[in-house]
């Protein structure tokens, strides 16, 4: 019986709209051995502990795990690097570098905070109008 129940509310139009838009705030995460080459692209939350080269463009959170390893460009609201990053780093609102992070390229941001331990190689620009800084898009090695 509980299974009929189930399906007639997910068969229910109005709850396939409350169950779609509250989706977007699910976390996705991307696990320890997963490599991804290319873009990625997310309106939500991110956690990622594998490895991608491509740039990250997340509408609100990512959070580099400590097995994390980002070859490229980050852009969200907020960002919390507890792994590697080599590339720019754009926040609207917050960059956390925890203690065993590793960042080298460029932070642009609201707010920063960087744990002791962590290591940081670039500049940082902190501005409430970080979208209008240009930023180079390679990275040197």
């Amino acid at each position: 019986m509980a299974i009929f129940a189930m399906l007639f509310m997910l068969g229910n139009n109005r709850n396939k709209e409350k169950f779609s838009s509250s989706n977007q705030g699910l976390l996705n995460l991307i696990g320890p051995g997963t490599e991804i080459k290319g873009d990625l692209i997310c309106e939500g939350d991110i956690r990622m502990d594998g490895r991608v080269d491509g740039t990250i463009n997340v509408g609100q959170r990512v959070v580099i795990g400590e097995s994390g390893i980002v070859n490229g460009n980050i852009q969200a609201d907020n960002v919390i690097i507890a792994g590697v990053v080599n590339g720019n780093i754009k926040s609207a609102q917050s960059t956390i570098l925890h203690g065993k992070s590793n960042v080298k390229g460029d932070i642009y941001t609201c707010q920063i905070i960087i744990e002791s331990g962590a290591t940081f190689n670039g500049r940082c620009v902190m501005d409430t109008n970080y979208q209008s800084v240009q930023t180079d898009s390679s990275v040197e090695e």
